[in-house]
Formats: structure tokens, C-alpha cells, sequence
């Protein structure tokens, strides 16, 4: 087949019909994985042509609106690209590298690790509106919850009261594994998945696991606080590698020294909300292999994606990525659960199993036996898919607000995902100042500049949660933010 351009044929898009059996996944989704699958492979080069949606919607015998939806799915991970003349593959780093990293070398411990963890610290004031990472905690299903704690409890024998796995429950870790593995496309299994006191238990024990004091290790700037802090705790050499509208960038320089660990949140980059392109993500995995470098996957926010599917985790690319993967519930169910999980790469499971066996207790034993039969009775997917189209009519109601109300030069960053949206504001606004002014008049916005390592000018704005605030609040919370802005003129 050629191609430099030329239309690939239908018939190569699938080497056996989709799957019409009653149960199988949704035809755009298999549609999706065989494209995606292809394209990874190489079968499908740069450059080359997909058939319009019409022509191949004929061929296959699926509605036009099916093949629509895969295309825009593909065109949002990075795998495709659309122009005037239609939907062409696009151009790909391939990692053809398949060598485990190594151990690096320990170095000193630094010496202002608690002044360098406090530095950016911000009040935390509950979740007035405007509170980043605060899920509608009034519109959880607390009923069903009951029910899943009172049925642990009735059904739990006395020894559930003792010490669990330090690992966590089985039934949770199986529960995890098969969760992610159909949402977001994690190669995983239960026995690779370790439980933690949230996302930031699970930072905290890669830090413990993979680094010693003195080692390299690279944070998105501006970026999640709480990699920081893991990171400063465990004296390592930190350094920010900005963020730009398609995620992390990491100069070719940067590479003469390697890390050893590597934080990224390619799905819905926190603060800013980009999405790690394609291009980088595959790129960042074949460079972190040749380098002995570990990746860290904190995947935040990723089930509240506003625009077409969640974006599929980096994780699962390849099948030996050099990935930690971290979640938590902290977002899709209530921060007090505190439960958050590890999945680690199967190249260095055995080891780091055994040590985090010995490094953690096993706790919580009827939360975790809760949260497993919650996901595994179906409640926990009903409340993902209410909760997704709640946060996706409070994210519309925000940006109106915004365009109508602010007054002053903003732009508005990301925005396709998650809890928040962030605002860049010129530089007559200082953002901390701000945001201190927000927090007097019962607001808690996130200063920008605030989640950077080294603040630069385009780090100037505020970070607007909108998880916790009922839609019909924003026009007048919006003036109340714009009285602050006029008075700092």
C-alpha cells in the first residue's frame, strides 16, 4: 500500500469485523482501540489518510456519527490530525527502546527541606467557592455509601478489625485493576496495585521506593504542590520543566543529566489543564527508558474529561512503559475517604512490593472493603457519569460568567477537564495579593504563580474551582471578583 498522503482503504482499518455481540464495548470504542493500535504499530504512517466519515461509515456498516466520534476522540489524544483535505495520521515519536532503567547513584541529602516544603504553602480555609480539587460534595450519593459501610460491617468477620494486607484489600486492589483497565486503558493487575492514604501517599512512597537523597528529579512548572512537597521531603534535586499548551516540555539539554524520577499529569495538567501531546508522551517514555529514568503518572482529574472521552492514560501506550501510574478518590468520591492508589511497572514489582509490604500498614480495612463493592455493584460508575455532566454544566456556567462579568484581560487555560479553570491575568493584578483579597471577601481562589518553582510573568493568574459551587452563584461571585480587580487599579 502507499501512502505519502494517499487514502488508506477501509478494508485496512479493521482485520476482522466490530464486535455486534450484545455486551461487547460500544462500537466507537472498539473503533477507537483498533485506529489507536494500528497507528502505534506503525501501520498507518505519518501522513497517511483516513477514509471521510461518510465513506467509511458506508464500508463498515456503523452510523456516520459513530465514526465522528472516534475520529475526535483520536484527533484530542494527538493520534490524528484534521485539515482541509481531512483526517491525516500524525507524525509520531516511536520508542524502540526496551531496557529497564537502572539504579542511580545516591548523592547528599539537601539541607532546606522543610523551609523548601512550607515555601509555597497557602492557607487552607474549607472549600469556600472558587476552592480548587473540591468535588460537589452535596450531590454525593450518600445513601448508597451508607448502604456499602453498613454492608461491610454486617458482613465482615471480627478479624477484619485486625491488620489487613499492608498492600490493601485484595478485593479493592482487584476492584482498582479492573476499573482502570476498562476506563483508562492501564495495563495492570491486582497484584501490582498497591493502596495508599491518597495521591499523596502514593508520591510519597514512589519518592521512598525508587530515589535517594541527592538524586535528579523533574516537576511540571507551575505544578502540583503536592509532588513537590513528596520530593523536597525525600532531599531530592528538583528541578521545574515548564508547561505550554500541549503539556510538559523538557529541552533536549535537560537529557546530558537524567533524572531519576519524572512527575507529569499528561491527562489534565494541574494547574493549567493542557493535555500531554501524543507526541510527547511517547517521546518522554523512549527518552526515560534509554535514560534509566522513572515516569510518575499522577492521572488527576482524568475522569472528568468535558469533551469527548477521558483522554487514555500514558500508562498503558506501551506495554513495558517506564510508568508509575497514581490515582486517587479524593475527586471522584469525597477527600475524607483518603484513598488513593499505586500501580507499579511489572519490571521492578517483585522488589518494591516486598519493601512497601514492609514500609505500610493495612488499615482502613472497611472503607477499602466499602469502596470495592461500590465500584463492583455499578454505584460508582452511576456517580462518575452524573457527577461528569454536573461539572460539565458548572464549567459552562463559570466561563459565561467570566466573559460577562470579569471586565479586565484574562485568558482562560485548558478548560476541557477536571474541577477548575485557570486564569492568566496581566501583571497589574499581582495574583497573590489577589487571590488574599478573594479569600477576605469568603472566596478561595489559587494564586498561579504560587504553583511555580521559579514564578515568571505568564505564571501571573488565579485558579477557579468550580466543583463545589452550584451554577446559578457565578454571575455574582464573578462581580465580586471583578470589584477586587478594579480596585487594584
Amino acid at each position: 500500500m502507499i501512502f505519502d498522503g494517499a487514502m488508506i482503504s477501509p478494508a485496512a482499518l479493521l482485520a476482522s469485523p466490530l464486535d455486534r455481540r450484545p455486551g461487547a464495548p460500544p462500537r466507537q470504542r472498539q473503533l477507537i482501540q483498533r485506529l489507536r493500535s494500528a497507528i502505534l504499530a506503525g501501520q498507518f504512517p505519518a501522513g497517511a489518510r483516513l477514509p471521510s466519515s461518510r465513506t467509511l461509515s458506508e464500508e463498515l456498516g456503523i452510523s456516520r456519527n459513530t465514526v465522528l466520534i472516534a475520529y475526535e476522540q483520536l484527533t484530542a489524544e494527538g493520534y490524528v490530525v484534521a485539515d482541509r483535505q481531512g483526517t491525516r495520521v500524525a507524525a509520531l515519536s516511536r520508542a524502540p527502546v526496551r531496557s529497564a532503567p537502572g539504579p542511580a547513584a545516591p548523592a547528599a541529602a539537601a539541607a532546606r527541606r522543610l523551609e523548601r516544603i512550607t515555601q509555597a504553602r497557602q492557607p487552607r480555609a474549607g472549600s469556600p467557592p472558587f476552592t480548587a480539587g473540591t468535588p460537589a460534595l452535596d450531590q454525593f450519593p450518600l445513601g448508597a455509601w451508607r448502604r456499602a459501610l453498613e454492608r461491610a460491617l454486617r458482613e465482615s468477620p471480627a478479624a477484619t478489625l485486625d491488620y489487613g494486607d499492608p498492600l490493601g484489600e485484595p478485593a479493592l486492589r482487584e476492584a482498582i485493576a479492573q476499573h482502570l483497565r476498562v476506563s483508562r486503558g492501564v495495563r495492570c493487575e491486582a497484584a501490582g496495585v498497591v493502596i495508599t492514604e491518597g495521591a499523596q501517599g502514593a508520591l510519597s512512597l514512589c519518592v521512598q521506593l525508587l530515589t535517594n537523597p541527592g538524586d535528579a528529579a523533574w516537576l511540571e512548572d507551575p505544578g502540583y504542590r503536592g509532588a513537590k512537597a513528596a520530593f523536597y521531603a525525600g532531599d531530592l534535586d528538583v528541578t521545574g520543566m515548564r508547561v505550554d499548551a500541549d503539556g510538559i516540555v523538557i529541552p533536549e539539554s535537560a537529557w546530558t543529566r537524567p533524572p531519576r524520577l519524572i512527575q507529569t499529569t499528561p491527562s489534565h495538567q494541574y494547574p493549567t489543564g493542557a493535555v500531554l501531546s501524543l507526541a510527547r508522551r511517547l517521546d518522554l517514555l523512549e527518552r526515560a527508558r534509554r535514560a534509566g529514568a522513572w515516569i510518575i503518572e499522577d492521572d488527576y482529574d482524568s475522569e472528568f474529561r468535558h469533551l469527548g472521552e477521558p483522554i487514555a492514560a500514558m500508562q498503558g501506550l506501551l506495554p513495558d512503559a517506564p510508568v508509575l501510574y497514581v490515582g486517587t478518590f479524593s475527586k471522584t468520591m469525597f477527600p475524607s475517604l483518603r484513598l488513593g492508589f499505586l500501580v507499579l511497572p511489572q519490571a521492578i514489582a517483585g522488589a518494591t512490593l516486598t519493601a512497601a509490604a514492609e514500609m505500610l500498614r493495612g488499615g482502613r480495612r472497611l472503607d477499602q472493603l466499602s469502596m470495592a463493592a461500590f465500584i463492583g455493584n455499578g454505584q460508582f460508575a452511576r456517580h462518575l457519569g452524573r457527577m461528569r455532566r454536573l461539572y460539565r454544566e458548572r464549567q459552562a456556567a463559570l466561563r459565561d460568567a467570566l466573559a460577562a462579568h470579569l471586565g479586565v484581560d484574562h485568558e482562560v487555560l485548558g478548560g476541557h477537564g477536571g474541577l477548575h479553570l485557570t486564569l492568566r491575568l496581566p501583571p497589574e493584578f499581582p495574583d497573590r495579593a489577589l487571590a488574599a483579597q478573594a479569600r477576605q471577601a469568603g472566596m478561595n481562589p489559587g494564586a498561579l504563580s504560587s504553583f511555580a518553582l521559579a514564578p515568571r510573568p505568564e505564571d501571573n493568574g488565579l485558579v477557579l474551582g468550580y466543583g463545589n459551587t452550584d451554577a446559578s452563584r457565578y454571575p455574582a461571585l464573578v462581580k465580586r471578583l471583578a470589584r477586587l480587580l478594579r480596585q487594584m487599579t
